[in-house]
């Protein structure tokens, strides 16, 4: 298995910490966003392979984090650039998502997560809950805030956790339920991308692919375990590293 993550945005939001500097790599309690991500993941022995999809002004940070990760483990990290330079001129997650799995041919089951959260809970629950379920797979949190809601991905669950439908920042949401950015792909499904590209599916945020998915293939949704951490702004980075400190 693969694990995709998603690296390639610009997070203007947080300027000029990460101007010229991935938010992905930024500190929080003395290690990188990614270290946590990354090292979670490990335990499970389950992924082969993690892809870190990077815009062309930094990728040189982001393979220099690989060489020096791989240095002292048997971690497998690649770079892939997706060549752009600007916020304005970014392709977007969906494409980012189809450029790491045209990488690997379409051959493994992927991964797919935003390298910019942390966790405190681990990501194997997951893996091991989409192989049980042995379909594409998403999480899902319970969100009683509307304004929360309409800026984020809200789906409607059936039977079984079965996903029947996904909306991406509906003006009005459907359900409680929102899908937090990490994902489970069968490499079967990973092959319809270009079709839900044609076909109109957005590219920019990566739920608009499940929304594509839901009404072209069998997707389920496991309840989010514990909480995550979204750094968005300066005061949410703040934030999260004063509970990082007061946990150390």
């Amino acid at each position: 298995m693969k694990c995709i993550i998603l690296a390639a945005g610009y997070a203007t939001r947080l300027y000029p910490l990460t101007e010229n500097f991935p938010k992905p790599l930024l500190k929080v309690g003395g290690k990188t966003i990614l270290d946590y991500l990354i090292d979670d993941l490990c335990v499970s022995g389950l992924i082969n392979e993690f892809i870190i999809v990077s815009n062309d002004r930094y990728y040189g940070n982001f393979c220099a984090y690989s060489a020096e990760k791989q240095k002292n483990s048997k971690i497998n990290i690649s770079v892939t650039n997706d060549g752009t330079k600007t916020n304005e001129t970014r392709l977007g997650a969906v494409k980012d998502i189809l450029l790491a799995a045209e990488k690997t041919g379409f051959k493994d089951d992927a991964l797919v997560i935003a390298g910019d959260n942390l966790l405190d809970f681990s990501l194997n629950e997951f893996l091991f809950y989409a192989e049980k379920k042995n379909a594409t797979s998403v999480m899902r949190y319970y969100e009683s805030d509307k304004k929360r809601l309409v800026k984020s991905g809200v789906l409607e669950i059936g039977k079984d956790d079965r996903v029947l439908k996904m909306w991406e920042k509906p003006s009005e949401p459907v359900s409680e339920w929102c899908c937090p950015p990490f994902y489970f792909y069968k490499k079967e499904d990973l092959k319809k991308i270009p079709d839900a590209i044609k076909s109109g599916c957005g590219t920019d945020a990566p739920g608009s692919l499940i929304s594509f998915m839901c009404l072209n293939s069998t997707v389920y949704a496991m309840e989010m375990p514990g909480k995550r951490y979204d750094i968005g702004d300066m005061e949410s980075y703040e934030k999260v590293n004063k509970e990082y400190k007061n946990k150390c």
